[in-house]
């Protein structure tokens, strides 16, 4: 039996993600399975955990962002999120990633693909 899909708002800035469309702002509209929604939580997770080492590293002098590993997997999470939001997600949501061109595969100087 299909795991059944629920319909889930979803806040950029925050991570938030809320079954409500009035309770908070929101970006996003999907319909996703419990399972996609604790994929999408982790990356979130993930996203802020290397928010903050970037915070922190950012006070090293002389380390260039272009030369930055951590700089890279925060890029490498973000896309992921919005791959996940436009594979899950409404027309409207589809038309304003496509819109955006985040999902396009570059290559890093470290050979991540973001």
């Amino acid at each position: 039996m299909a795991e059944q899909r629920k319909t889930y708002y979803i806040w950029i800035p925050n991570g938030q993600i809320s079954q409500s469309s009035t309770d908070s702002p929101w970006n996003f509209k999907i319909e996703a399975t419990d399972d996609e929604i604790m994929q999408l939580r982790e990356y979130f997770d993930y996203n802020y955990m290397i928010g903050e080492e970037n915070f922190y590293r950012a006070h090293v002098p002389l380390k260039e962002y272009h030369h930055d590993h951590e700089n890279d997997e925060q890029d490498l999470t973000l896309q992921n999120i919005y791959q996940l939001i436009y594979e899950l997600g409404d027309e409207e949501a589809k038309q304003h990633i496509e819109s955006m061109g985040i999902l396009k595969a570059k290559r890093t100087d470290d050979g991540l693909r973001y």
